[in-house]
């Protein structure tokens, strides 16, 4: 049996999960899943901007602190932080064992999903890469891609652990992949081993959002106990395909039947074909048992051959997008937003900026009907806690990103030329971001090969 914590659900995710899966109990393999489809189109502006750049530098961080725990407690560390730039990552990460003097590493990488300057090729050879939702071919917005990856397929993590990677960094793989791997490397599945392999990928799928299966964003979030101290999750996976899920005594959240099941039908379609690159999976087959405290067992999970093809994430520039919001507050607050929005909206008219797509919201709670309520409390210092107050958000997208800028310009002005009690417009104007489109598709596996290279710091 061996066991899979993972320490982070998305790029951005608690800095301290890794490190107290590490010291916190028992661990055989760290896993790290930094990677959305939004993801990968922001990294690749950033490699756009500096060649160097393009992968999670969090992770790099990361490593100066959990790097010297894995060394010596024999944990491997699995991340997709590479992005679109798993190179630089592999550098970056060299240099902290470097720096850190832990010489007799070795670091794996797996490459080869990035495809983004193959696309006329791959186009010319038949390639369609048509959207699987639109049905449009990618040569029809081909001048607006900004990325494109494959979802590879997981045998090539496996490989680089079995060439004796410590630390396996790649590019895009799929979320399940990270925690499938380890169990393909130490217990010889094969790629004809579905119902094995449907199990390892279940196990992962539970785990790739972090705390969301040990209590966060839980439906009956009130009965997790300890949330500022949640333990992130751990897969105990054997060789049979038995999984139990759990996370380390002393640590707060909960496991249980319900918190696992809700992660199970996340980001979940068609539950008898959960497709990915390695297998085919028919979620209803899954069993859930409540094993002991905050110890789940999966059980009964059945696989299908994998397809033909796999799935690309790609990401094409459909033009500009900016937003800003106010604070409105005072009696007749939802009168007064829907007159700055008003105000706005004709002052971009009357300067030629019309857009594409606008967007006019208020979020919060005006004064409720009568007014005034109560006395105001001087030694509580609420002398305004009953003064409604609104968010008023305006937002636009367009094709010219002049009128967007113009946009920005126009959310300041209001403040002493519309209603009165106007506040909160901080941070600056609002600036044009490109808009970012994703783009899903199918490639023939026999048009990808995942490379794998291993060497020693």
């Amino acid at each position: 049996m061996i066991r899979i914590g993972n320490g982070q659900g998305f790029w951005g995710d608690s800095m301290d999960a890794p490190v107290e899966l590490v010291t916190g109990g028992p661990l055989d393999y760290l896993t790290l899943d930094y990677l959305a489809e939004v993801t990968m189109s922001i990294m690749q502006r950033q490699k756009r901007r500096d060649p160097q750049r393009g992968y999670a530098g969090d992770f790099v961080e990361l490593l100066r602190r959990v790097l010297p725990l894995c060394r010596e407690q024999g944990v491997r560390i699995i991340a997709n932080a590479g992005g679109v730039n798993p190179g630089a990552c592999l550098a970056a990460s060299r240099e902290v064992a470097s720096e850190l003097g832990l010489s007799g590493l070795r670091f794996g990488l797996v490459s080869g999903d990035d495809i983004l300057a193959r696309l006329p090729e791959l186009l010319a050879r038949g390639e369609e890469l048509a959207n699987l939702d639109s049905g449009s071919p990618l040569q029809t917005v081909l001048d607006q891609v900004v990325s494109a990856n494959v979802y590879l397929d997981t045998f090539a993590i496996a490989e680089a652990l079995g060439r004796g990677a410590d630390v396996v960094i790649t590019g895009r793989c799929t979320d399940p992949g990270l925690v499938l791997g380890p169990a393909i490397h130490e217990f010889g599945w094969g790629p004809e081993d579905w119902d094995l392999l449907a199990a390892g990928t279940v196990a992962g799928h539970i785990l790739e959002c972090g705390a969301q299966c040990t209590g966060g964003i839980f439906t009956h979030w009130q009965e997790v106990p300890d949330l500022a101290h949640v333990g992130y999750p751990i897969a105990e996976v054997s060789p049979d395909g038995g999984v139990v899920i759990t996370k380390h005594e002393g640590t707060g959240g909960m496991v249980t039947v319900d918190t696992v099941a809700e992660q199970l039908v996340y980001e979940l379609g068609d539950p008898r074909r959960y497709i990915t690159p390695d297998v085919v999976v028919d979620f209803t087959s899954i069993l859930l048992e409540q094993e002991g405290p905050d110890r789940v067992r999966v059980s009964g999970v059945r696989g299908s051959p994998a397809t033909d093809t796999f799935k690309v994430s790609i990401n094409t520039a459909t033009g500009w997008k900016a937003s800003g919001q106010l604070t409105i507050s005072g009696p007749d607050a939802q009168a007064k937003a829907q007159r700055v929005a008003d105000i706005v909206w004709a002052r971009l008219r009357s300067a030629g900026c019309d857009f594409d797509e606008t967007l006019t919201e208020t979020i919060g709670a005006p004064l409720p009907p009568g007014g005034w309520q109560g006395e105001p409390d001087p030694a509580a210092n609420t002398a305004f806690h009953n003064v409604g107050s609104l968010v008023l958000v305006l937002g636009v997208k367009d094709a010219d990103r002049a009128k967007v800028e113009r946009f920005g310009k126009e959310l300041a002005p209001v403040i002493t030329s519309g209603p009165p009690g106007i506040t909160g417009f901080a941070g600056g104007r609002p600036k044009p971001n490109e808009v970012i489109a994703f783009w899903p598709a199918l490639i023939s596996k026999s048009a990808v090969t995942a490379q794998v290279a291993v060497e020693e710091v």
